[in-house]
């Protein structure tokens, strides 16, 4: 079986591929427009490709990898800043990770690759909880995250909010055989941080039912 790769947007230091490197996965390329972290990155993964500013990506162009990740920039969505959303231009930069995809996936499928082989396979988003309340209405952009990586596979989904309009910590979203997303609500106090840090993770399979087993099954062997 051969070793899963992946691609890594809004990189930062690398927690991302610092945590695949530990399961044998092997980042290929990452995306990054500061210095100080490209130099760290440059430094712990020599091998990794640095492709810079995400808005000036291809994903037709970037080499196929079976996972993209990405932890989009959080300001706009957290209740500490302005709450300009998704409208904002620093979070609203998740839509280019969803585009950069779609633009993967659409090229894999013109080079005759189709199903399971059709990369990327996999989808990580990481941010802060205050997507659960951002928005207007309430909630309204985290409707939207899960909408627009929904409609990557298929196109005319409407997903709605959730009544009364909270979203919950956990969840997860099928359709039919050939595709699944869950998202989940972690605090980093119980993985060895002495801090309280909650995040959402959100894990995206475009071929099967297989992402609430990563994220709830798996992580919970992680966490005993």
């Amino acid at each position: 079986m051969r070793a899963l790769t992946m691609g890594s947007l809004f990189d930062g230091i690398g927690g991302f591929p610092l945590a695949a490197e530990r399961y044998g996965i092997k980042t290929v390329w990452a995306s990054e427009i500061e210095r100080f972290p490209i130099e760290v990155t440059s430094a712990r993964f020599p091998s990794m490709v640095h492709c810079g500013d995400i808005t000036k990506l291809s994903g037709k162009e970037l080499f196929p990898v079976d996972i993209i990740c990405g932890g989009s920039p959080c300001q706009d969505l957290s209740v500490a800043g302005a709450r300009a959303g998704l409208a904002g231009a620093r979070s609203g930069l998740f839509m280019e990770q969803v585009r950069i995809v779609r633009e993967m996936r659409a090229a894999e499928r013109e080079r005759g690759r189709a199903g399971a082989e059709v990369r990327p396979r996999y989808m990580i988003w990481e941010n802060v909880p205050g997507a659960f309340s951002s928005g207007t209405p309430k909630g309204e952009d985290f409707r939207i995250v899960l909408e627009e990586i929904v409609r990557i596979c298929y196109p005319s989904t409407i997903v709605p909010r959730p009544y009364p309009y909270v979203w919950p910590a956990a969840g997860a979203i099928y359709r039919e055989q050939n595709f699944s997303l869950a998202w989940r609500c972690l605090d980093a106090q119980y993985w060895g941080v002495a801090q309280r840090r909650k995040r959402i993770y959100l894990v995206a399979d475009f071929a099967s039912l297989s992402a609430p087993l990563l994220l709830f099954d798996m992580v919970r062997k992680e966490e005993t």
